[in-house]
């Protein structure tokens, strides 16, 4: 039996996907939530193996919770759905670990068959976006070969360091970090000498080419 729960911020819209899932003989909605915190609490206690996750929850909600559900439970699958049709953004829901995704234009039925696909452990990913995604790969490889790596450095930077090192791969300026973090501008330039020391590199660009490292030192941790 998959045992799914459901994740959109419009309880009505969950309520019309679950009842339509309920037909599917296989299929059994074990619970459904419109926030990240109640969906963590009813997934802990449903042991479902599907969350359905809207792409439309608010704060990148999408995003946020997929890492986390990736992260701390990596026997469930997650599948994505109401995606818009971009590469970019599917390519971030992959990375970020999702098993698959339903573009928001797609009939019902075809979220039956990636809610399936999903619990065999199959990936329904159309030809582009699985090229897109190999072409990423590709960059990351070419990218490891270019940076030296310093796992003691990574290991050295604060949590303050890693937020900054992360707004700065966002592309945000010192001050646009100040005013993020509610620091002074001088905080974040001493951060930033501090990042650019510890990864022995020259500039903001070659310290934020280290962060997808970091990240895949810290999730094999």
């Amino acid at each position: 039996m998959i045992r799914v729960v459901i994740v959109h911020q419009t309880r009505l819209i969950a309520s019309l996907i679950a009842t339509s899932l309920h037909e599917e003989p296989d299929i059994r909605v074990v619970g459904q939530t419109d926030n990240q915190a109640e969906a963590i609490r009813i997934i802990e206690e449903s042991a479902c193996n599907i969350v359905l996750v809207s792409a439309t929850l608010p704060d990148n909600g999408a995003l946020t919770l997929t890492q986390s559900l990736t992260q701390e439970h990596p026997e469930i699958k997650v599948l994505v759905f109401g995606v818009p049709k971009s590469k970019a953004l599917i390519l971030q829901y992959v990375m970020a670990g999702a098993a698959g995704y339903v573009l928001q234009e797609v009939a019902v039925d075809r979220l039956f068959e990636n809610i399936r696909a999903a619990h065999e452990g199959k990936a329904l990913i159309s030809p582009d976006i699985a090229a897109a995604f190999m072409e990423q790969i590709t960059e990351l490889a070419q990218l490891s070969s270019k940076v030296n790596l310093h796992p003691s450095a990574y290991e050295a930077l604060t949590p303050r360091e890693l937020e900054v090192l992360e707004l700065i791969d966002s592309g945000l300026s010192n001050q646009e970090i100040a005013e993020r973090l509610y620091i002074e501008v001088g905080t974040v330039k001493n951060h930033v000498h501090n990042i650019l020391r510890k990864l022995n590199v020259n500039n903001r660009e070659d310290a934020a080419a280290h962060l997808p490292f970091i990240k895949s030192n810290e999730a094999e941790e």
